[in-house]
C-alpha cells in the first residue's frame, strides 16, 4: 500500500489535472446535453470504469508498451476519436427522438446500459490517460516498500474518484442548463445537436493531435 503523504500527494496532482476542462469534461458535458442529466451521470460513471483496465494495464507494464509505441498508441487514439464521431452523428441524427415531454419529463432515446457502455468505451480508448498514468503514478510509488502493482492499482482508484466526483459536477451543471431548452421540442432537439457538434468536434481535435498528444 502507497504511505497516506503519498495517497494525498497524488490525489491533489489529480485534482489539478482533472478540474481543468479537457476532453473527459467536454464528453461529458456533450452527453448530457444530448442525452440529459441522468444519461450524463451514466456516462460519466462508464467513462470513470473504463479507466480501471488503463490503471491494471500501467500497474502490470503494459501501459509503458502501449504509451512507447507509435503504431499501438496511435491505433488506440484513432479508434476512440472515431467513436466519438460515431457518437456525434448518430445524437444528431436522433436529436429529435424523445423530444415531446411525456408527463413533464423529457426521455433519452438511448437506453441506460448503452450509454454506460459507451462511456465505458470512449474511457478505455483514451491514450491521454495511458500516457498519464505511465507518467505520474511511478512518482508516487515506494519501489523499496514492495507491492509496486498494488500501490498504483490504490493511486489509480484515487484518481478514478476525484475524476468521477469532478465530472459529476459538471454534468450537473449541464443538465441544469438543459432543463431549460427541455421546455421546447425546438430546442432541446437544438441543443441535442450542439452535444452531438461538440462530440465530433472533440473526436477530431483528438484525431489530429500530435502523436502523442
Amino acid at each position: 500500500m502507497p504511505t497516506i503523504q503519498a495517497i494525498l500527494a497524488f490525489a491533489f496532482a489529480s485534482l489539478i489535472l482533472v478540474v481543468i476542462p479537457g476532453p473527459s469534461v467536454l464528453f461529458a458535458v456533450a452527453r448530457t446535453l444530448s442525452v440529459g442529466r441522468a444519461g450524463g451521470l451514466i456516462t460519466v460513471a462508464g467513462n470513470t470504469f473504463g479507466q480501471f483496465p488503463l490503471i491494471l494495464a500501467v500497474a502490470f507494464g503494459v501501459g509503458a508498451i502501449v504509451a512507447q509505441s507509435v503504431v499501438l498508441f496511435t491505433v488506440i487514439k484513432l479508434a476512440g476519436a472515431a467513436y466519438l464521431v460515431y457518437l456525434g452523428v448518430q445524437a444528431i441524427r436522433h436529436r429529435r427522438s424523445g423530444a415531446e415531454p411525456e408527463h413533464g419529463v423529457v426521455r433519452s432515446a438511448v437506453p441506460r446500459r448503452t450509454l454506460f457502455w459507451q462511456g465505458f468505451v470512449v474511457g478505455v480508448s483514451n491514450p491521454k490517460s495511458i500516457v498519464f498514468f505511465v507518467a505520474a503514478l511511478p512518482q508516487f510509488v515506494d519501489f523499496h516498500a514492495g507491492a509496486v502493482p498494488m500501490q498504483m492499482i490504490v493511486l489509480g482508484v484515487v484518481f478514478v474518484v476525484i475524476a468521477l466526483v469532478s465530472d459529476s459536477v459538471w454534468v450537473l451543471i449541464a443538465g441544469t442548463a438543459r432543463a431549460w431548452f427541455a421546455g421546447s421540442p425546438k430546442r432541446l432537439s437544438t441543443m441535442r445537436g450542439v452535444g452531438g457538434g461538440m462530440l465530433i468536434g472533440l473526436g477530431c481535435v483528438l484525431a489530429f493531435s500530435g502523436s502523442k498528444a
